[in-house]
């Protein structure tokens, strides 16, 4: 439980941030609406209430102690949440779209097929998809939910595993020609498909400690066209087996590795008050999960 007493006065903590953000005394007045003088009063307010220098006055400019940096940090997070929080439970922000973001492959491979059953569930709830094998974070107004591939730990960042996945080196039984291959080295002979803009079939190959081997060729396309390539037999593709799975079981596919098995896809968010839509799509998805 905040114990009320021992912390600064909120106008205190306001002029601090704004000073941080702004750079200076009198911008930060500027962006508050008040004087620089009342800027000054409550940044010498707060030092004397936490008892410790927030700012080194040895230069024209003021800049942060070691002690005014911690602060700056904490306060920084601190306010997020709370515009995060307002934000959330505001009329504008309870009525935009909710925005999920994936990679194309976890998109076309496993959720698209099942949207639907949230779309009928939630009718009223407008969403934007933003597949993307970057890592976006969310955000305020940008993506509300990231869903994400690894083993949970995003610094910042809440994050509830929705399911386990392993890595898989899959292709083609018309690629292999009966001649399966028996170790890493064997898969050099063959053509090789990356996710444009991931690095992972050279992550791989370089863990098996093949990074200097030259593959028979590579090629880069979007992620739901790489699992068509490699069913097509073009070429063999790394992905995780959620992706693949129902390939696999039908023999389109040949999972000739496997590696990773404590890693799997997470559901990321902001910390803090999430709105409306998203706990709704969080609610879905995670019983949605339960059902396989």
């Amino acid at each position: 439980m905040l114990n009320w007493s021992q912390l600064p006065s909120l106008s205190a903590l306001r002029a601090f941030c704004a000073f941080v953000q702004r750079g200076s005394v009198a911008d930060a007045g500027a962006a508050l609406n008040v004087s620089h003088a009342a800027i000054s009063q409550q940044l010498r307010a707060l030092e004397t209430h936490l008892g410790t220098p927030l700012f080194d006055r040895s230069n024209r400019a003021l800049e942060l102690t070691p002690e005014g940096q911690d602060l700056a940090r904490a306060l920084e997070d601190g306010f997020g949440r709370i515009a995060a929080g307002v934000e959330a439970l505001s009329h504008t922000e309870a009525h935009r779209p909710l925005n999920i973001g994936c990679t194309p492959t976890f998109a076309s491979a496993w959720l698209m097929p099942r949207l639907a059953g949230f779309q009928a569930d939630h009718p009223g709830i407008d969403m934007v998809m933003s597949p993307s094998p970057s890592l976006v974070d969310p955000a305020p107004g940008g993506i509300d939910v990231a869903i994400r591939y690894g083993t949970g730990d995003w610094k910042g960042l809440d994050s509830v595993e929705l399911m386990a996945s392993p890595v898989v080196v899959v292709g083609a039984p018309a690629l292999f020609k009966g001649d399966t291959p028996k170790t890493p080295a064997d898969l050099i002979r063959y053509p090789w498909l990356e996710e444009l803009g991931t690095h992972e079939s050279s992550s791989w190959l370089a863990g098996q400690g093949l990074q200097n081997e030259r593959v028979l060729s590579r090629t880069e396309v979007p992620g739901n066209l790489m699992i068509d390539g490699a069913r097509n037999g073009q070429g063999i593709a790394v992905t995780t087996r959620i992706a693949v799975a129902e390939d696999i079981e039908a023999g389109r596919l040949v999972a000739v590795f496997e590696e990773r098995r404590d890693a799997g896809y997470h559901l990321v968010t902001k910390p803090g008050v999430h709105r409306p839509p998203l706990k709704a799509f969080l609610r879905w998805i995670l019983r949605e999960v339960r059902k396989t």
